[in-house]
């Protein structure tokens, strides 16, 4: 593998966790600003979750052809590229008129971030040693709570202050400058790459994103439309296209090529375990602040500034939790860090229920504080435990592969979210007559539920989880 001769230095490690910042805090500002979208553009809540939802199944799909890209043809390369094409399309989104043109800008904003983030934790490992590795890599991994509360914070601040009366465009237009900054000084940046170039599974590519699409416009489109045919036919085109996906990766298997899901890495019992958490919890998480969000403004009236500042208490949870996950992870078993971050959630969650009862339709940030931090803290947990339960049994060879695996599915699940858990929201809400906070709660006991059946499998498999990983 080529690397520079030099570190990134404290220059290029900022602009490389500024870049890994870009797409995470665009998922909390869309959040925020979805009911001034529906003002602006006369979205439907279907729409709405489809806005959410492309740009994590673009994402989910370009992840893995991001990751062999710049393995092949330079990770700076790559990541200045993705960098360029995620400024350009937060520009078309700001500039979008219609609800067709913020969707294909969404999608090709989830093309620019799996273009950026494969190459950053890459760059940092094969270009940093020691104490400095391990620094970066906290970094790394902490930023995500950092992120979230600077998206939620900025993003309603940016819509509320409507500066030059453009609103939630704002929200998108504040990337831009980021991005020239970032390519402006991408000199401090070193370039790495493969010495010998890999393959890319263009075939599982196309099948990954055909499934997506199969259950991605079903969920969201077909409670709305009343399931037509068109809707139930997708979801059955799932079956074959998964045994086309699955034969394909076989026969490359067989040729010695690495598939996009390789067939053996699914044999093992902590990747199925993995995917497992990833269909419970990261199809819940995204779920969740798509309906929050939804709640506190279309729900209770709050402005989008107000209702940033109500995830400001869950961020802060989850940064610590992040941060003395390590630590944690040192002394005991995953099976325990699960158990107690799903615990810690469920609490949570339980605690959201209950302060929406008593509140009735209107809530403050104060009164959500308590309940969000937990719900945060537990996250955070349940996050590290995913990579961590995920990564156990693969070997170092299979290690790209099953990195990538694990990441694209969870990007998969943070967009199905929104429009599976979305079309349950949305039924709530009409069922309860416009009652959000009653619809709101109605989900947070389905999310409680899945959270439980995950608790389940967690105590299930007492033998495969009950060993530490390194906390490295």
């Amino acid at each position: 593998m080529k690397t520079s001769a030099v570190s990134p230095g404290r220059a290029g490690l900022i602009l490389l966790l500024t870049g890994q910042m870009l797409p995470q805090i665009d998922t909390s500002i869309t959040n925020v600003a979805l009911d001034s979208i529906t003002q602006s553009l006369h979205t439907s809540a279907t729409q709405l979750a489809l806005i959410v939802a492309l740009y994590g199944v673009a994402f989910a799909v370009c992840l893995a052809m991001g990751s062999k890209l710049g393995d092949n043809f330079g990770r700076k390369r790559l990541f200045l590229v993705g960098v360029a094409l995620f400024g350009l399309a937060s520009l078309l989104c700001g500039l979008a008129n219609s609800v067709s043109a913020l969707l294909a800008a969404r999608t090709l904003q989830g093309i620019g971030a799996a273009l950026i983030v494969p190459q950053i934790l890459a760059t940092l490992h094969v270009t940093l040693k020691g104490t400095a590795h391990a620094r970066a890599i906290s970094l790394y991994g902490g930023i995500g709570g950092v992120s979230f509360i600077i998206g939620q914070m900025c993003g309603g601040w940016l819509v509320s202050a409507d500066i030059a009366g453009l609103g939630w465009r704002n929200a998108f237009f504040i990337n831009v400058p980021i991005c020239l900054l970032i390519l402006a000084l991408n000199r401090y940046l070193p370039e790495t790459h493969n010495d010998t170039r890999t393959r890319i599974d263009w075939q599982g590519t196309l099948a990954l994103a055909l499934i997506l699409c199969c259950l991605l416009f079903p969920l969201a489109l077909g409670p709305e439309l009343h399931w037509p045919w068109s809707t139930q036919a997708a979801l059955l085109a799932l079956f074959p296209l998964a045994l086309w996906m699955r034969t394909s990766a076989l026969q490359q298997q067989r040729a010695g090529l690495v598939p996009l899901v390789p067939p053996h890495l699914l044999k093992l019992h902590s990747v199925r375990f993995g995917l497992l958490i990833a269909l419970l919890f990261f199809t819940a998480w995204s779920g969740f602040m798509f309906c929050m969000a939804l709640t506190l403004q279309a729900g209770m009236g709050m402005t989008p500034y107000q209702s940033g500042n109500s995830f400001v208490a869950l961020g802060i949870a989850y940064f610590v939790s992040a941060w003395y996950a390590p630590k944690l992870i040192a002394r005991y078993s995953m099976r325990t860090i699960l158990l107690t971050g799903l615990v810690i959630q469920v609490s949570g969650l339980l605690a959201l229920i209950a302060t929406l009862q008593l509140s009735g339709r209107m809530v403050g940030a104060l009164a959500l504080a308590p309940s969000t931090a937990l719900i945060g803290y537990g996250q955070a947990l349940i996050v590290n435990s995913f990579y961590r339960i995920g990564m156990r049994d693969i070997t170092t060879q299979d290690a790209g592969a099953g990195s990538a695996l694990l990441s694209t599915l969870q990007q998969a699940t943070f967009g199905l979210g929104p429009a599976a858990l979305g079309s349950v929201f949305l039924y709530l809400v009409g069922q309860s007559h416009g009652n959000y906070s009653t619809a709101l709660s109605g989900f947070l006991v389905t999310e409680v539920v899945m959270m439980l059946v995950l608790a389940a499998a967690a105590v299930s498999a007492r033998q495969q989880l009950a060993h530490r990983c390194p906390a490295s």
